[in-house]
């Protein structure tokens, strides 16, 4: 079944809905500040049958929006991927939500302190068009399990998802516990200025300054899952076949339109043809026809296609060499389907080298030596992943010593992201904060330090008036 799609209220209605339903989950969550863990935990199984029993509807309005994205291809990267995180959070919030122990020096004693994990309030999620199930239903689960109740704004590149979120969501929570915002800059550019007790965003890099700085007007705490430029090292000595084989999968997952998809390759100088020999015959076999192929999937829309039309030329009219991956040879008028570039000669004055790519475009960078593969990342900004080809610890370990990423996949690509006990987020202009496993209840919780004394008060040897002999005694031992 295909959602259908909502009609949607004028931005000023929008708007207007947004600020009186953040007014009662403010009032809600006063009344109930600390949601015990039976209650999270049935919540979360609650979204977590809505997710399985959605499914299908969820593939085909994913698939409407993109105008062909596969239903395993949604099964996988979202559904799956949500499904486990929510398993993950049910298993573990009960654990998380426990108060902690901590030291107390001697100099306090006798007392008792701990750090207790309490529910900031209300947290926004904006949501973006390229995983709309996964980015929207993650965040969320980890804001139910943190105690929280949540607004989410979806992306107006996918009505029909939304429309399946808006009615998953509402079998499942009232809107004084859940809400979710639908609109286009306008509403978007309210609903980051609003003074939530969290604002997790996830986007470009570009907008997310934006983001930041409508936030920081009620000094609102923020999580920004960002993106750029993603190497991919292929170390010397590394198996080809299996780093093309990985690469390829990584690259053509969602057509590339991946945040922490492969934006580049850095390769052994001398090892090009090889490499684009061995790419091309793996993704035939991958992907033998794309234009008809329900498997591969379309760029999103046609803003975003001629996008990346305008930044081939670019490079093109630049000097760069274009090899197109396309097994059949078809021709793709008509369509937003756009088969694999690999770009070779791509210089710093090209706007593929210089933006995060979202698209089946894929830079090939050649180094001298592998001390300088890593000057070449470390010239840059940070990215939200790194991936490094090879199975030798030391140069695993050089890597993980020396250049900075949200996180890394060693011989793979994309698979850290779906490791529930993993945090995930960026670093510098790639991000930052991290939701996902335990990190993210701690992103969403105020970690309250309590600390408890009894009816003997140590401190008073302490007070005025001072330069008694037990103060200098105290001095003597605890000024060393």
């Amino acid at each position: 079944m295909v959602a259908t799609v909502t009609q949607l209220h004028s931005p000023a209605q929008e708007i207007e809905r947004l600020q009186s339903l953040f007014a009662k989950q403010k009032a809600a969550f006063r009344h109930t500040p600390m949601p015990t863990a039976k209650a999270r935990i049935e919540q979360l199984n609650k979204l977590k049958a809505a997710v399985i029993r959605h499914q299908d509807s969820i593939a085909s309005a994913v698939n409407e929006d993109f105008s062909c994205r596969a239903k395993d291809e949604t099964l996988i990267a979202e559904i799956m991927i949500t499904v486990q995180s929510l398993n993950y959070m049910i298993k573990n919030v009960r654990k998380w939500m426990r108060p902690s122990r901590r030291h107390v020096s001697a100099l306090f004693a006798p007392s008792f302190n701990q750090v207790v994990y309490q529910p900031l309030g209300v947290v926004g999620i904006m949501v973006p068009w390229n995983y709309p199930i996964q980015l929207a239903i993650v965040p969320l689960a980890t804001a139910i399990a943190s105690g929280n109740r949540a607004m989410i704004k979806m992306s107006e590149f996918t009505p029909a998802a939304n429309a399946v979120i808006k009615d998953l969501l509402a079998e499942v929570f009232d809107e004084e516990h859940v809400a979710v915002i639908e609109g286009e800059v306008e509403v978007s550019t309210v609903f980051s200025e609003t003074p939530w007790d969290h604002l997790i965003f996830t986007g470009s890099t570009a907008v997310g300054k934006h983001v930041m700085a409508a936030a920081a007007k009620n000094l609102t705490p923020v999580t920004l899952e960002l993106g750029g430029k993603s190497p991919a090292i292929i170390a010397p000595g590394a198996n080809m076949d299996d780093a093309v084989e990985r690469i390829c999968f990584g690259k053509a997952v969602n057509a590339g339109q991946t945040c922490i998809a492969p934006d580049y390759i850095l390769l052994p100088k001398g090892k090009e043809k090889e490499f684009i020999a061995k790419y091309n015959q793996t993704f035939a076999r991958l992907y033998p026809t794309l234009r008809d192929n329900d498997n591969y999937t379309a760029i999103i829309n046609d803003r975003q296609y001629e996008r990346l039309v305008t930044w081939l030329k670019d490079a093109e009219d630049k000097g760069a060499s274009i090899t197109q991956i396309n097994p059949a040879d078809e021709n793709f008028s008509g369509t937003r389907k756009m088969p694999l570039h690999i770009v070779e000669n791509g210089t710093d004055n090209m706007t593929i080298m210089q933006e995060e790519l979202f698209g089946p475009i894929l830079p090939i960078v050649p180094y001298e030596s592998f001390d300088a593969a890593l000057k070449y990342i470390n010239d840059r900004e940070r990215p939200l992943a790194l991936y490094l080809f090879s199975y030798n610890r030391d140069l695993e370990q050089q890597v993980l010593e020396q250049t900075h990423a949200g996180g890394v996949s060693v011989n793979d690509t994309l698979m850290h992201i779906a490791q529930d006990d993993m945090p995930f987020g960026g670093v510098g202009p790639s991000g930052m904060g991290h939701y996902h496993g335990k990190e993210g209840f701690v992103s969403l919780s105020k970690a309250k330090g309590v600390h408890r004394k009894g009816r003997f008060n140590s401190g008073r040897f302490i007070y005025p008036p001072y330069g008694t002999g037990i103060q200098k005694l105290i001095y003597k031992f605890f000024i060393r």
